[in-house]
């Protein structure tokens, strides 16, 4: 298998093209025991459009209902992969993040689309939006577990070249994500930490009808109309972090 890998790596290596890379994936998944593969970034794909690496050989039908309901930014496979920088199975998830019923509800989707066992590397670059390589098997079809250590070599190198194929140099990592203004992004991290618009504007020293405003603004740019999905956008997109919202922060109205 080491010799394989070390061959598959090359071929990945020397691909030049988005459909070379595809068919390359593709052969990865033969020889590694997976029937499918996603190369993608954890965003809203139909809002980034090209600018977004996207790659895959599922169903289309799935891949169409995926993307119009916009799962990619509450898929709890793209939360679990935040939280490590190593590869993990779909059923050891729990061990990453807790699941609620939202998160179960998604996967049992998949399964009914024929989707059972998958395994998700995760690719975390600083200043840009998180994203994975995936390889999953249909139902009944067991995950070789000889295969994980290959397949999370593959699936990093498979996501660097399309990082290179899909971000040239010459494209700000920033396109990737709607960008907010500092006042904005010092909004959104107070409304996630659960604070009023009266209370933001005693902490920033500003009218509240600015705040909202503020808040207005940067749920238009993501799309949201709610707080929540607000900040879960901009955690996503590390505009702002987990940490910056935990209940060990600053409060500067004690109870």
């Amino acid at each position: 298998m080491q010799e394989t890998a070390n061959a598959l790596l090359d071929l990945v290596e020397g691909v030049s093209s988005r459909e070379e890379l595809g068919g390359v994936m593709s052969e990865v998944c033969r020889v590694l025991g997976f029937q499918y593969f996603a190369l993608t970034h954890h965003v809203d794909l139909l809002r980034a459009g090209d600018r977004a690496i996207r790659l895959h050989n599922y169903p289309e039908h799935w891949a169409e209902r995926y993307d119009s309901r916009t799962l990619s930014l509450t898929d709890p496979v793209h939360r679990a992969s935040q939280v490590t920088a190593f590869g993990f199975l779909w059923s050891k998830m729990r061990n990453l993040i807790p699941l609620n019923r939202t998160d179960l509800a998604i996967l049992e989707e998949g399964r009914s689309q024929g989707f059972d066992e998958g395994y998700t590397v995760p690719v975390n670059v600083p200043g840009e939006a998180c994203g994975s390589c995936t390889f999953v098997n249909g139902i009944g079809k067991a995950v070789e577990a000889d295969a994980l250590p290959f397949a999370q070599l593959l699936g990093t190198k498979a996501f660097e070249v399309a990082r290179r194929l899909w971000l040239p140099r010459t494209l700000p990592v920033e396109a990737l994500r709607p960008t907010l203004t500092d006042r904005q992004r010092d909004c959104v991290l107070w409304a996630a930490r659960g604070k009023t618009d009266w209370e933001i504007s005693r902490i920033l020293g500003i009218s509240e009808e600015t705040v909202a405003r503020h808040i207005r603004l940067a749920c238009d740019r993501y799309g949201v109309t709610k707080r929540v999905a607000l900040a879960f956008c901009a955690v996503s997109e590390r505009i702002i972090t987990i940490h910056d919202v935990g209940p060990w922060v600053y409060n500067p109205f004690p109870a």
